[in-house]
């Protein structure tokens, strides 16, 4: 069984890999690992003038479901409450979504399979 510091270790993994992907496709990093009330928003972007909250879920290997899984409704509506937040909070007056990002870790770290949903709240 893993312990919880492996599993910590691997999300960090699993979002450092994601922010390096979305660096790449143009998105301009804002902040990591922003916490309020609601829980967390792994990694906070802005791309065409919209900002962009992004759950990462990663995982070391999918026998016991797909990383997507663990994003259900319930977290859905978590991440809408922490990003109004943060919007308000920040004063920031520009239209936003919520992403989500699945990977699959090889044993060596690398993203084995990385899938990236945008607007999983539509």
């Amino acid at each position: 069984m893993r312990s919880k510091k492996d599993h910590l270790r691997t999300g960090q993994i699993g979002e450092n890999i994601a922010r390096e992907y979305l660096e790449n496709k143009g998105y301009k990093f804002i902040e990591q690992n922003y916490k309020n009330k609601w829980g967390e928003i792994d990694l906070i972007c802005e791309k065409d003038e919209t900002i962009v909250f992004i759950e990462v879920k990663t995982r070391t290997e999918d026998r016991f479901g797909s990383p997507e899984l663990a994003i259900n409704n319930r977290k859905i509506q978590k991440l809408i409450k922490n990003s109004m937040a943060y919007m308000k909070f920040n004063k920031i007056d520009k239209s936003y979504r919520i992403d989500a990002i699945s990977i699959i870790l090889e044993d060596s770290g690398q993203a084995q399979k990385m899938n990236h949903y945008e607007n999983i709240t539509m």
